[in-house]
Order: C-alpha cells, then structure tokens, then sequence
C-alpha cells in the first residue's frame, strides 16, 4: 500500500511538472527577468557571507564575474582598518563615471553602461550602491543584556588570567635576580677574575639590571599581544584596537625596510671608518715613539709629535667623513641637507675666536717658544707653563694661582722665557736714583757691594751698574746681576733691594726715590741712622742749614761723647 501511494505520488509530480512547461503564459515580471537573463551576465558582488548587489554587463563584453571580486578584494582591504567613528565612504564624480572611494582606497566604478544595465541614472545607481556598502559596513551589532553580562564576564576573567601571568613573570624573574645577585658576588669576589673588568664601574648588579630589562620587555610583549584579545569582547573598541596596531606597524615596517636597504651602505661605512682608525693607531704609534726618542727625524723636536698626530687624525677622520657622508641615510633628503646648512652656519658665527686660538695653538705649537715647566712672563703674568692645549695655555703664578690665557692672545703679545735653554744665566736689574753730591763711584761700588751680598747672585761674572739717566735733582743708577736661578726671582730682588737699603744706610747716603728739590724746605733726612731728633721747626733748621751751623746729613757728637772719646 505505502509503495503505491509512493508511486501516485511523483506521477503527480511529474504530471505539474510537464503542466507548468506546457503553460504559455507568464507573469511580466517572469517575462522581464527572462529577458535581462538572456540579454546580460550578472555576478553577485559577496562580502563577509552577504550579497551587496548584482553587476550587469552585455553578453561578450568584459566579465563581470573578475569586477565583482576586484570589488570584494577592495571590501575586505578597507574592511581591515575601517572605523566608523573616524573613517567615511563617499562619492567622486568623473566625466562618465562615479568613484566609490574611501580616503585610502577606491571600492568600485559606477559607469554609463551599469546605468544603462539598470536603467537608472549615474548618480542615483552610484548613491544607491553606495547606500548598500553603508548600510553593510555601519550596521551595529545588537547585544542583549545577557550577552553584555557574558562579554564583560569574559573580558573581566581573560584580565584576571593575564594579572596573574604578571605576577607569575614578576616572581619568578624575582628568583633568578637573586640567584644572580649570588653568582656575580662569588665571582666578583673570586682573585683573577676577569668578569670586573666587563661590567660598569658604578654597577654591583649588572646582571639584575640586564634580567629586569628582559622582564619588562616580556610584560610589554605579552600586553601587546592580549590587548586585541581583550577589546574583541566588545564591538565599539576592536577597529581602534586595529587602528592603534596599525599606527605602530607603519613605522616599523618603514625602519624594518630603511635598516634592509642600509645594509650594503653600512657595509661600506664600516670599512671606511675601520681603514681611518687603522692608519690614526699607526701615525699615534710612531707620534708615541717620536715622543719617547725611540724614533729620530732630523729637524723634528720631540714636542711636535703629540700635535702634529693630533692634526694628522683629524685630517684622516675628516676624509672618511667625507666619503661617508653619501651613504648615510637621507643624506640626499632636503631636509638632512638644511640641518647640515644650519649647523654649519652656527659654527661658523659662534666659533669665530675658538677657531682663532686654534689656529694660534698650533702656531705656537711649531714656535716653541716655551715649554712645560718654564717660567714666562705672558702679558705681565709671570708664572711657569703647566698644561698647553690647541686652545688655551695654563700658567701657575708665583703665588700659587692657576691663569688661563687664549692662545690668541700670547700669539699677538710679548712672550719672555726666564728658562730658555738658548738664553743660559738671566741678568737681574733694578734702578735708584742719588743726589749730585754722591759721588758716581761711591754708587757703583756701594751698588755692587749689595749685589754681591744677596743670596744666588753670580760673583763671577761680577754685578755691573749703569748710569742710565742724569735729572734735574738726581742721578739713575742701574744695578745689574747674573743669576741662574729663575723661579726664585722675586725672592732675589727683594734680597738684593734690602741690602741696598742697608748699605746706603750705612754709608750715610740718602736714596732720593722720590726726588726731592736740592735746597730742603727744612725737612730731616731721610737716612734712618741720621734722622735728627733735636725737636727745631723747619724754618730753623732751613737758617741753620743755609748759615752752616748744622749738618743735617752728620750727626754732631756731644761734649760728653767726646770727652768719653
């Protein structure tokens, strides 16, 4: 029974089927379809599982079927870092045609012959395409109370399970830092350890600071990793979690892609700078032996071969610069080039004297008209030499006090070497002056006299004395002496003015420095040993002097000093 209810069945079937093939009559939208399906080829045009529209195009023409997936391709391409909130879709006419464009892609070409396939006019197929890829790309994901529970549950749970992958990492990176802290100890501690002479000077625990350094890089890739995970829970935050990657994968791809294509650049950079370093060591090599005289150069001194390697360095490193510079990256750029004008032009105004006392260190450098050690006399500073350098020159005073002067300035001043190998003794010279009434021969011998009392003055070859000039009141007489001893200089001439004091003292002989007029106004001398104390005014003593009662330059024995004589 049930095979012939079966069978009465798909004769039924079959008896419809041939009634509805046999059947000339058709609705006009059935006759339409028809005939736009006999006239056309269409392809759908799918994204994500969703059918947007239907393209047309006449039978033979250019397949519609390699447009609808150029379309889909650009879909999904913009569909990859579109945000509603920040991105939009908008129409760019043409002559025949609209473009459906987002900023940084063109999704598809509306043209006269889709408008004719749909028989619709250009803008309004464009606009209402245009509304369908909108429509599909703005669409919002509608979320009931019990889904928003379960995606914040889940988020809540995954960053649970991420702060405890934190503090996992924290504890057990905690341990390796103390076992580290124990390793280095011992084998800081250990004698003949070489593992010192590799770390910091100022570090105890560079091997706790190179593992924190790995922790936190590792904290910062696992976040890097899970921030997607966390914000795909909620539909409004995953475009910005893509944004914000993409942000950060632009510049890294465009190093990545700058540092490949510097490779064979740096390549060349590294063998240029390891040829200047090598042949910089040899010339500091020979500079160092010429130095030490373990290698001779006729008319070459000693104390040119530190500079003159400095020079030679700077020059072989300004060369490789030079061929370096154009394989740097960006060297061609605009921008590389007016950074390099405008550091140029500020050394060029701001270092106008420092170039100048370069240039005069390096020509005292080859003068030579000093050495470390002497004692000079530079713009009325006397002091000995303690550093040179190409900028400046270091003095220190007799009285212990540190001068800094510009190698400009000694180069365009007087220089005096007081310890000169060429000059052998010094010749001291101070002057006094004397009255007419002294005889010349008197002052030269009692000039010598004091000379010859005064520590480190040469008695043979013996202090000479001068006359160098005759005044209205008195006579100059300079007293000169040989001395080898240059830096007790101060300490001679102050010996050698105190005995002159003394000995003209002794002699009875007033020093008149300053002058004073030939007739006295009745003043007292000015010998210490001869001062008078007989209390007479001025204008009595000036009677007795011009009546010679009194001999203000003698003093006049007493009665009873001469009856003791």
């Amino acid at each position: 029974m049930k095979r012939f209810l079966i069978v009465v069945f798909i004769i039924f079937l079959s008896f419809i089927g041939v009634a509805q093939e046999a059947n000339p009559l058709q609705t006009p939208l059935q006759s339409k379809a028809l005939e736009t399906a006999s006239r056309f080829d269409m392809a759908p045009v799918v994204f994500e599982n969703d059918t947007l529209f239907h393209l047309k195009s006449l039978k033979g023409s250019f397949p519609v079927a390699t447009r609808s997936r150029a379309i889909s391709k650009q879909l999904s391409n913009l569909a990859a870092d579109y945000n509603p909130l920040t991105d939009s879709i908008f129409l760019q006419p043409g002559p025949n045609y609209v473009e459906i464009r987002s900023i940084n892609h063109t999704l598809l070409t509306v043209t006269a012959a889709d408008a004719a396939a749909e028989e619709l006019p250009l803008r309004a197929l464009a606009n209402l395409r245009l509304q369908h890829i909108e429509d599909h790309f703005n669409k919002t994901v509608v979320v009931s109370p019990l889904g928003w529970l379960k995606r914040i549950g889940l988020f809540l749970v995954t960053l649970l399970v991420l702060y405890g992958i934190i503090r996992l990492i924290n504890l057990m990176f905690s341990r390796i830092n103390r076992r580290l802290s124990k390793i280095e100890r011992h084998f800081l501690s250990r004698k003949g350890s070489l593992l010192k002479y590799f770390i910091p000077g100022n570090s105890n625990n560079i091997f706790v600071f190179l593992v924190n350094i790995l922790r936190i890089a590792v904290i910062i890739f696992l976040l890097f990793i899970c921030a997607p995970f966390l914000f795909s829970f909620f539909p409004f935050s995953e475009n910005l979690v893509q944004k914000f990657y993409q942000y950060i994968e632009e510049p890294v791809i465009y190093v990545f892609k700058g540092i490949i294509n510097f490779i064979p650049s740096l390549f060349f950079i590294i063998i240029i700078g390891l040829t200047a370093r090598y042949f910089a060591r040899v010339i500091g090599v020979i500079t160092t032996d010429i130095e030490l005289g373990k290698l001779q150069l006729k008319n070459f001194h000693k104390d040119w071969a530190k500079p003159t390697g400095k020079l030679l360095s700077i020059l072989i490193y300004a060369l490789a610069l030079v061929l370096i510079f154009p394989y740097l990256p960006g060297s061609g750029s605009s921008a590389f080039q007016g950074v390099s004008i405008f550091i140029g032009a500020i050394i060029s105004f701001g270092s106008t004297s420092a170039i100048a006392n370069i240039i005069a260190g390096v020509v005292i450098t080859y003068m030579r008209p000093f050495q470390i050690g002497d004692r000079v006399k530079i713009d009325n500073i006397v002091g000995d030499i303690i550093n040179k350098t190409i900028l400046v020159t270091h003095l220190r005073t007799t009285k212990n006090e540190d001068v800094t002067i510009p190698n400009a300035n000694i180069l365009v001043g007087n220089i005096i070497n007081y310890s000169s190998r060429d000059t052998g003794n010094i010749i001291l010279h101070t002057t006094i002056t004397l009255g007419y009434d002294v005889p010349w021969e008197t002052a030269n011998r009692l000039l010598i006299e004091a000379a010859k009392r005064a520590p480190l003055v040469f008695k043979d070859p013996e202090p000479f004395v001068l006359q160098t000039s005759l005044d209205d009141f008195y006579v100059s007489y300079e007293l000169n002496a040989y001395t080898d001893a240059f830096k007790k200089i101060p300490f001679i001439y102050s010996e050698i003015h105190k005995h002159i004091l003394d000995i003209f003292d002794e002699a009875g002989i007033e020093i008149l420095s300053p002058g004073y007029t030939a007739a006295r106004d009745g003043s007292v001398t000015t010998v210490p040993s001869q001062v008078q104390t007989d209390g007479k005014g001025p204008f009595s003593q000036l009677i007795n002097h011009l009546t010679g009662q009194n001999q203000p330059n003698r003093v006049t024995p007493s009665r009873e000093d001469e009856a003791k004589g």
